[in-house]
């Protein structure tokens, strides 16, 4: 079953997309929410789970130690794919003090932003990278990669290891340009890419279609604003799939086909 990397702008929707996704999947096998953001810190919550207790980079050595293996693979005369994990690396060998688990549906974060002045997120998006690059998932399993917000995350590699680029859309002008900008990065590496458009009501639905359509972009599915899931987001609440679970299911069904 696939990797999907869920990308977006800032605010668009991109982490209640992932939680949305999950709990969706649950029904049908076993799924890994990857946190990939350095400063979002409220995934867990929409899950209606703890965060695990230590993060990839904190098992790893912390970000020092990430480092210093990436200047000594950048300082080998034979380059050669640097890596963070044993061979056959899977859902059910992840180091377990970094997966929090409830249910079928698990949650693992890569690293945060814990001190002023610590320096840039490189150390998290190699550590991605590697990850998706080496993790399998068995049929019934998925992977759910939550982003930061833009581009960063492609010009980081993490795609790499992913199967299907899932682009969430809201009512905005930089989404829109955003949303361009992702379909050509997502097509110079031949991922899968696909469109949902987020928050629309009566207004701002018809003129994002129209603005994504000119540009030649395909919509793959739409989900209306919903207040209760505003709502749960306000109030560090779990999102509530059967609010939107026949939307979901449609996003689910193009991620499949």
């Amino acid at each position: 079953m696939p990797k999907i990397i869920v990308s977006g702008r800032g605010g668009s929707g991109k982490s209640t997309m992932a939680a949305l996704l999950a709990k969706a999947l649950e029904e049908r096998g076993k799924v890994l929410v990857i946190d990939t953001d350095e400063s979002n810190l409220g995934l867990g919550r929409m899950l209606g789970q703890e965060p695990p207790a230590m993060t990839l980079m904190g098992f790893l050595g912390g970000k020092s130690a990430v480092r210093d293996k990436l200047l000594a693979s950048m300082q080998q005369e034979k380059k050669e794919k640097l890596s963070f994990f044993r061979d056959n690396l899977t859902l059910e060998n992840l180091p377990a003090e970094c997966v929090s688990w409830h249910g079928p549906v698990g949650v693992l974060r890569i690293g945060k932003i814990e001190h002023s002045m610590e320096g840039c997120a490189c150390p998290m998006g190699s550590i991605t990278r590697s990850l998706l690059n080496e993790l399998q998932v068995s049929e019934n399993e998925w992977a759910i990669v939550d982003t930061e917000a833009g581009v960063e995350h492609f010009g980081r590699g993490i795609l790499e290891g992913a199967d299907i680029v899932l682009m969430v859309a809201d009512p905005s002008y930089e989404s829109v340009l955003l949303t361009e900008k992702a379909r050509e990065l997502a097509g110079e590496a031949n991922k899968k890419f696909i469109v949902v458009i987020n928050k629309l009501d009566e207004n701002t639905g018809p003129v994002l279609r129209q603005e994504l359509t000119g540009r030649g972009i395909e919509i793959g599915a739409a989900l209306n604003y919903s207040a209760d899931v505003n709502q749960a987001n306000l109030t560090g609440n779990p999102v509530d799939i059967n609010v939107l679970r026949e939307d979901v299911g449609g996003i689910i069904d193009k991620l499949a086909g």
